[in-house]
Parts: structure tokens; sequence; C-alpha cells
């Protein structure tokens, strides 16, 4: 059982009584300097507000819905990318991982590996992330009951990593859309770790804009507002200048120059949250 913060760098932990830990960066690592504007604004943000921030970003995407769709420019290059993220803003970094043999590489850059919610079951990648001794954030499976969380963490635990984070990003519900259970991240919360929301995935419409993933911008904000008043200990937020031009994702991310004001409403509302 897991009952403390979980430490994802020198400088920044996640869980019951911190701050509200903030998550964010674009879907898919792409233009370099891109990656830093995007990074540094958010980061900027994060400082005014007090917040912890962990700068995210994909080196490849390989759930796309079209095998033509962009996934990212690959494993070297992308942890090349992250390391000077990393440095340049003196912030931690996360990124995915899909296969075992990804997570050593990934971890001499990262500080938080994140493994996919298709992949949340997944023993080998689990053992391998656990192996890193680096922290590991698991998304809960579109197809999995919050409890069912418990075999996941079990894995880890059983692995070596005890710094565990469980993200709820939503389930599927029919066809083309996911739906949020607001009890899922209270009912994880009581497997003992800290437990993220995953605001922007969790408005996703898979398939729903014919060979790619369409999604319901303007439902982050709500459903993240909802996420934080039930107590999650961080928010996970894709972010882009021009959401509508970004080579994935782009109908679920939120426009930069919305970070501020939103993570602005959310800190308030976390701060009541955590007086309950």
């Amino acid at each position: 059982m897991i009952n403390h913060p979980v430490r994802i760098s020198d400088s920044v932990a996640c869980g019951s009584g911190l701050p509200l830990l903030v998550i964010a960066g674009p879907c898919v690592i792409d233009d370099r300097d891109l990656m830093l504007e995007i990074g540094q604004h958010v980061k900027s943000a994060c400082e005014k507000l007090k917040l912890p921030y962990v700068f995210k970003a994909s080196f490849d995407k390989a759930n796309r819905t079209s095998l033509k769709s962009y996934r990212g420019v690959g494993l070297e290059k992308g942890l090349e990318i992250l390391a000077w993220v990393k440095e340049s803003l003196d912030v931690p970094v996360t990124t995915d991982i899909h296969l075992p043999s990804q997570a050593a590489a990934v971890a001499e850059v990262v500080d938080l590996i994140q493994i996919p919610a298709f992949l949340a079951r997944q023993t080998d990648l689990l053992v391998a992330a656990a192996a890193t001794g680096r922290a590991v954030n698991v998304k809960k499976g579109q197809f999995m009951a919050p409890w069912d969380m418990q075999h996941v963490v079990g894995k880890l635990l059983e692995s070596g990593c005890e710094d565990i984070l469980l993200t709820e990003r939503g389930t599927f519900f029919g066809y083309g859309r996911l739906v949020n259970d607001m009890r899922s991240m209270i009912q994880m919360a009581e497997l003992g770790p800290p437990v993220v929301f995953d605001a922007t995935h969790s408005v996703q419409m898979p398939s729903a804009a014919g060979g790619t993933t369409g999604g319901q911008r303007e439902m982050v904000a709500p459903l993240a507002r909802a996420a934080v008043a039930t107590g999650c200990d961080a928010v996970f937020i894709e972010t882009h200048p021009d959401p509508d031009q970004s080579p994935s994702d782009g109908p679920n991310m939120v426009p930069l120059e919305e970070i501020q004001s939103l993570l602005t409403t959310l800190k308030k509302i976390n701060e009541i949250a955590s007086q309950h």
C-alpha cells in the first residue's frame, strides 16, 4: 500500500496535501523550438501560481488511428529534444513508452515514465518501467474499472517501484466517445497512489473524424474543474499555440493562451477541496 507523496524529481512531488501538480505540454514532439515555447509558457504560468510542473511530450504516438498519421520524431531524436527542454527550462519531463526495450533509454532522460492507457495491463512493460527506478504514471485503460488498477499497482510494487501515479482518462461509452465517472478517481485513490486527471484525452472522440480522432475541446475546462473538486492530486493537459494545426490530437488540446486562466481556476478549486 502506498500512502506517501510520490517523488518525481528533487523539486517536484505529488500527493495528498501538496499543491496541485501540472503535467502539460504538446501531444507529440515536433518542432524543437516549439517544444521550448510551449514548455516555457506553461512553466511561467505555474511559477506565477506556485504550482509544480512536469513537461510532457511523446516521441512516438504508436496507436494512431491511421497508418498515414504523423507519429513523432522517434526515440533517439525525441530524447534529445526532451533532454534539451529539461536542461533549458530546469523542469522535470515525462514521455510514454510502448515497448519494454524503450524503458532504460527513456529513463536516462525523463523523470517520470508514462504508460499509455491501451497498455496498462502489459506486464512486461510495467516490469521494465519499474526496473528503471523512475516514478511511473499509468493511465487507466479505457476498458478497465478503477478497482482493476489494483493489479497494475501490485505489479509495479512487486517489481520494486513505489513511486506510482494513476491517471483517469475516460471510459469507453458506446462508439466514438468517452465519458468520465468522477467516482473513479476516489476509488483509485483508495489503492494508495496519487491520482491524475487527464483533462484532454478524456474529451477524445475516437475515430470520430474519419481516419483521425476527434474531440470536444470546449469540455476540457468543465471536466478539469469537476475532477479537481473531486480531489485529484494532479492534472494532465495537452496544449498547443494553434491546436488545429497540431499534428496529433488537435481537437481536444487547450490553446496555449488559455492555460494561465484555466490553471488559475483549478488552483482555487484545489485549495477549497483540500480543506474538506
